[in-house]
């Protein structure tokens, strides 16, 4: 399969030499070129029956690698799902205006962690309005920074409860209006004046063309049932950016294609670019060192357990308290579960007969001096 990494170690190294990068693009270009090869370390084993010799390589563990972190992936999911209240949801997307997009790449740590928490505050403050819903949110934020074509789109999804725990801590409240979680145009307006605000106190409000404070600013809203299909679209890229090695077609005479479904039409597309393109494309992407790009507020905050758990307790279905019969308990990932102490041996990928037996750790190699 065509992989992101090939397209960079192709191009990368002179795309590094004639472009400025920021350090976590640099770091991130150099981690995925790595990735899963020899510089990275590994294993070595060898068959028992033909003496086939089989290198197994460890990922870069870079959050923006296409290969890396299915494990994690599938651990977060299962940690949210099991958060998730028995209730309906809502999706709710707040798009930046393209007047603010040079700055927010500029900074990108500031911008980025106040687009989360404007959204969720202006959100907040409408839900707390008893006409709409009167009571605390549990609200999960997660960042985008990209279109499917990778253009630069910054942008927060809100997975938010259609419902909330009552200021006193004792009542579930449903939404009041089931075609709306609240008005749009009175969230956009909110939403526009605490970014606004922020931006004030980050010493950044004069550098906003005043147009952007003219223009409506997108909110959008929609139903999500359950939320499950949500959280998986979700997690598909809370370890790692923009594009998968599963949509890249062709990369031929420095040129890539990929494809996408288009947002407005929902219709199949292919998009061909030169590597130097794509390459950009992708690391504009890349976020900052340390930088959270998933945030949860309200019933889901860290300082909400007790909240949190009162909320399930109200929710639940009336019948007998704790885990029946066929009901699974919570499951150690894999990093504390205990090692297996004789693990099945991997069939030869060779002979397809002999069984492949471990000989020796390979040591990642050094690409700086010290």
């Amino acid at each position: 399969m065509l992989e992101v990494a090939d397209i960079l170690r192709c191009h990368g190294a002179a795309y590094a030499q004639t472009h400025r990068l920021l350090p976590s693009q640099r770091q991130a270009l150099e981690d995925l070129v790595r990735c899963r090869t020899a510089a990275c370390g590994g294993h070595l084993y060898q068959c028992d029956h033909c003496g086939y010799a089989h290198y197994r390589y460890h990922s870069c563990r870079n959050r923006h690698c296409p290969k890396c972190h299915a494990e994690q992936t599938q651990r977060w999911l299962d940690q949210h799902q099991q958060q998730l209240l028995p209730c309906d949801y809502y999706l709710l997307t707040f798009t930046l205006p393209s007047g603010l997009r040079a700055l927010a790449y500029g900074h990108q740590k500031a911008i980025y962690g106040l687009l989360l928490s404007s959204a969720a505050a202006a959100l907040q403050k409408l839900a707390w309005d008893p006409k709409y819903v009167g009571g605390r949110l549990a609200i999960l934020a997660v960042l985008h920074t990209w279109t499917r074509a990778l253009l630069y789109h910054p942008h927060a999804h809100l997975l938010v409860s259609a419902g909330g725990l009552s200021a006193d801590g004792q009542h579930w409240v449903p939404a009041r209006n089931p075609a709306f979680l609240v008005p749009g145009f009175a969230l956009s307006k909110i939403f526009q004046g605490k970014f606004g605000a922020g931006l004030k106190k980050l010493a950044l409000l004069d550098q906003v063309p005043q147009s952007v404070w003219e223009q409506k600013w997108v909110v959008h809203c929609q139903h999500a049932g359950s939320g499950q299909k949500v959280l998986e679209y979700l997690g598909r890229y809370v370890f790692r950016t923009a594009i998968t090695n599963s949509r890249l077609d062709a990369f031929e005479a420095g040129q890539v294609t990929f494809h996408y479904r288009d947002n407005r039409t929902q219709q199949p597309r292919r998009l061909s670019l030169s590597a130097e393109e794509f390459i950009r494309r992708f690391l504009q992407h890349v976020l900052p060192k340390g930088f959270v790009k998933v945030r949860s507020y309200g019933l889901w905050s860290a300082q909400a357990k007790e909240s949190l758990q009162k909320a399930h307790a109200l929710l639940a279905p009336p019948g007998p308290q704790g885990p029946t019969t066929g009901q699974v308990p919570l499951q150690l990932d894999a990093a504390s579960a205990p090692p297996t102490a004789n693990p099945a041996p991997l069939l030869c990928p060779q002979c397809k007969t002999g069984h492949l037996l471990w000989v020796r750790q390979l040591l990642p190699q050094r690409t700086r001096a010290p």
